[in-house]
């Protein structure tokens, strides 16, 4: 059994994180899919769940539909609308948190998404590591690529970033990213990283973050992750051992049943 995520009190304290999931109805691939039934259960109130129980801090969900709003009522959550017209989820995010928590006490925010309810727990921990332990602005999930067509396939996003060998056993290693892209980076001999799409922010860095327009690399290689360093933001990646399933087609919602069926 993997290591448990071990945080700092003292750290935790300080930075009093919030957990915000973002989920819109509009997905082109499969329609409705915070809604989808997972075993008698709306995936939201899926992923809701699996944040709750990573005991970091208070979490919400961040949505733009009323049934979606409804539904994390009726489980006990809370939700909380926000303008339909925003153009990615962390600016969603940083709408509900500004209607959250105007007196601005929450220090960091860690943006789960909607689609993935099979994540552990202790992967949402994680990636408030590197803002507990450094300078940070960012922090973010990584796990090496195992399966070989994944190296060239564009639709997996690659992580640069230099984990010292000798912690290449240690659980949940950090290092700085310097670079993600489509394409299969780096070169050379050495292992891939497939970049997993979870976020910590400190709160000033996710104010700026949404203030700024798409930049040009971010543009080119469709990734909302390279307006951050483009800006000169600090990315700090968490090593973990699995990609947790992102539910984005029938094929994947009935996987998710499988697994969560036999957990």
């Amino acid at each position: 059994m993997p290591a448990a995520v071990v945080l700092s009190e003292s750290a935790i304290s300080e930075l009093n994180p919030i957990v915000l999931i973002p989920a819109r109805m509009a997905s082109t691939r499969l329609p409705g899919k915070p809604l989808a039934d997972i075993l008698g259960r709306p995936m939201i109130v899926r992923v809701w769940e699996r944040a709750v129980a990573a005991a970091i801090g208070p979490v919400a969900v961040a949505c733009s539909e009323a049934e979606v709003a409804e539904a994390v009522r009726a489980a006990g959550g809370l939700a909380v609308m926000t303008d339909p017209d925003l153009p990615s989820g962390s600016d969603r995010i940083h709408a509900a948190l500004s209607e959250i928590d105007p007196k601005r006490r929450h220090r960091a925010v860690v943006n789960v998404q909607g689609d993935i309810p099979t994540i552990d727990p202790d992967l949402i921990r994680a990636a408030l590591l590197p803002l507990t332990q450094g300078t940070a602005d960012i922090a973010t999930l990584v796990a090496p690529i195992v399966r070989d067509e994944e190296r060239t396939d564009p639709n997996v996003v690659k992580a640069a970033a230099g984990f010292d060998p000798a912690e290449a056993d240690k659980p949940f290693a950090t290092a700085r990213a310097l670079y993600f892209s489509r394409a299969t980076i780096p070169t050379g001999p050495g292992p891939l990283y497939h970049h997993i799409g979870l976020y910590a922010y400190r709160r000033e860095a996710l104010d700026a973050f949404v203030a700024w327009a798409p930049g040009v690399l971010e543009k080119r290689e469709k990734l909302e992750q390279l307006r951050a360093l483009e800006h000169g933001l600090r990315i700090d990646a968490v090593r973990v051992d699995t990609v947790p399933l992102g539910v984005d087609t029938a094929a994947d919602l009935a996987r998710a049943r499988e697994l969560l069926a036999g957990s």
